[in-house]
């Protein structure tokens, strides 16, 4: 007597838009951070299937050449040769301990090595934590509650900083968020960025990215950085860099070493993990040991110093000398001046700021200093436009007005000729308002 045939599984889906509904059954909004679902600008996300240099292939098997690279994490390109290898040593001797590792000392050295100023680092597993346990640190340090932070900078989705922030809290029109108590945000004070605030004795710190590349790229004004110095020291307040982005992607120091600002605390992400998960916080000693288990001022986690990560992100910060940033900077101002002229070609006027390996992109005719300059970009609706007709021509950039691009190391002179020929193609598109 023959066997019943078994039931056969179910096909896997074969388009983005199959795997986006499958996704929204069991994910909120299907995805698993909020820009990414394409609310801001419309249509359905690409879901990658994987990522080699400067591209990646979506489950279509459609190729995009991409300046996403991860928010800024993938700095040499997606699947290096270097931190591919060293993820599979680390990975064959064990994923996780839930103790001390050599690597997590080697990743902290060379931290410090290369930070001016920043002697003791905690590693963390993002850069929400980071910036939550700096700000924890400040206000053991000082005694004090108040924070000072300024509007349009992203300092990751803890209670206490989502107050006015830019990146996904901007792009998807939030004030702030539900769930957040009033309490929380009582002792939290927003003001412009790039004017200094004066602030009292009671504020515990000021929080800032010296470089906002949370909406959009705006560099710091002559002065903006060193006044913040200047006033946190006159009231004996800390000053906390987030350089989760700008850590060891504008330079080897990161933005404190271009803009020769030292602040008393650091946040890390991104770049020091190699496309891992993974943040950091640091700065002066005597700051530092107030953590737990030598002070009284408690943080910890599980994953903390994971070995995959520590082993990637060293691997990255091993290739990244000042040759490196050079050849950067050179590809950005490229991309730059190429995207300026594409679109304002199309009769658009555009503002397209480049910091370093950093570049943005404004429409309107005069810079961006604040977020208010931001946001009437962003309400301009030509971005979706630019965006989709890129992503019809096979580039991909971030689904939000509020990001910048990032070109990697894997990305080449010919790559960024091709992204400004696309960008005069799509630019008609995005002469129309969404």
């Amino acid at each position: 007597m023959a066997e019943p045939d078994e039931p056969a599984e179910p096909a896997e889906p074969a388009t983005n838009a199959e795997w986006f509904e499958r996704a929204g059954r069991v994910i909120p909004g299907g995805v698993n951070s909020p820009v990414r679902a394409f609310r801001a600008v419309g249509g359905v996300p690409y879901f990658v299937a994987r990522g080699e240099g400067a591209h990646v292939w979506d489950v279509e098997g459609r190729r995009y050449l991409d300046y996403v690279q991860s928010y800024g994490a993938s700095i040499l390109g997606h699947a290096h040769p270097d931190v591919i290898r060293a993820i599979t040593q680390a990975a064959v001797r064990g994923t996780t301990y839930g103790a001390p590792t050599a690597g997590e000392v080697r990743l902290a050295e060379a931290i410090c090595e290369r930070v001016d100023g920043c002697e003791m680092v905690r590693l963390v597993s993002s850069g929400t934590e980071a910036t939550m346990s700096a700000v924890r640190v400040a206000r053991g340090a000082t005694g004090r509650d108040r924070i000072v932070v300024f509007e349009g900078c992203y300092h990751g989705h803890s209670d206490g900083l989502l107050a006015g922030g830019g990146s996904g809290v901007a792009t998807l029109g939030l004030p702030a968020s539900a769930g957040v108590p009033k309490a929380a945000v009582a002792e939290t004070l927003v003001v412009p960025y790039n004017l200094v605030p004066d602030i009292g004795d009671d504020v515990a710190a000021v929080i800032v990215e010296p470089i906002a590349a949370n909406m959009g790229l705006v560099p710091p004004l002559p002065g903006f950085l060193g006044g913040l110095r200047a006033a946190c020291d006159r009231v004996g307040a800390l000053l906390i860099f987030d350089e989760v982005i700008t850590g060891f992607r504008v330079g080897p120091g990161g933005a404190s070493g271009m803009v020769g600002v030292r602040p008393d605390l650091w946040c890390f992400g991104k770049v020091i993990g190699g496309g891992l998960p993974v943040g950091a916080f640091g700065g002066r000693r005597d700051i530092m040991s107030l953590l737990a288990p030598i002070g009284p001022v408690y943080q910890a986690g599980t994953l903390s110093g994971n070995p995959l990560a520590t082993a990637a992100g060293l691997a990255v910060l091993e290739r990244l000398d000042d040759a490196v940033f050079q050849e950067l900077a050179a590809r950005a101002d490229r991309l730059a001046a190429g995207l300026g002229q594409a679109l304002r070609g199309a009769g658009l006027d555009v503002v397209v700021p480049v910091v370093g390996p950093l570049v943005g992109i404004f429409f309107g005719a005069e810079p961006v200093y604040d977020f208010s300059g931001a946001k009437a970009s962003a309400d301009t609706g030509h971005y979706p436009g630019l965006m989709h007709g890129l992503l019809d021509r096979g580039v991909a950039v971030a689904p939000g007005a509020y990001e910048v691009l990032f070109p990697s190391l894997s990305h080449t002179e010919a790559d960024i000729d091709r992204t400004v020929e696309a960008a005069a193609q799509a630019a008609a598109g995005a002469a129309r308002p969404s």
